[in-house]
């Protein structure tokens, strides 16, 4: 995918925040009746199993293989393409390398850091960029539905 960066419009803070929602009801939909599988129903009221190894790598290593993968194949997550936008490269509008797209998934930690001010950055930005944005040198933009 290439874009004009001239011409394109930058995905802003509340479509992007919903399709941050719609990601997670999808990876809730996923995520949870694994837990369940594999911990058992137990889980519900002691937690306490998430911080195994395996807990560690359920909880933070699929969603981080999920998200960077969704990127890397489609530029864009399931919630981002229903509302269709697509994560470019800042210089070229053509499509990031694979290792900055996992420097932005990391530097999502940083945009939560203090208060969601990295997130929140993206309402005020003139391309739209939160920090993890920045970071890794990416814009979201407003992608034509394809047929």
């Amino acid at each position: 995918m290439q874009v004009d960066l001239t011409t394109v419009k930058f995905a802003g803070f509340w479509s992007r925040l919903l399709a941050a929602v719609l990601d997670s009801i999808i990876q809730l939909l996923v995520l949870v009746p694994l837990f369940l599988v594999v911990f058992g129903p137990d889980i519900m009221a002691d937690t306490t199993v998430l911080e195994t190894p395996l807990g560690y790598t359920l909880n933070y290593g699929l969603p981080l293989l999920y998200v960077v993968v969704c990127w890397i194949w489609k530029s864009a997550t399931p919630g981002k393409i229903m509302m269709g936008m697509a994560i470019v490269d800042a210089d070229s509008g053509g499509k990031p390398p694979a290792l900055r797209l996992v420097v932005r998934y990391v530097a999502y930690y940083i945009s939560a850091l203090p208060l969601f001010i990295g997130f929140l950055w993206v309402a005020f930005d003139r391309r739209k960029q939160g920090f993890h944005d920045k970071l890794a040198r990416t814009v979201v933009v407003m992608v034509p539905p394809r047929r």
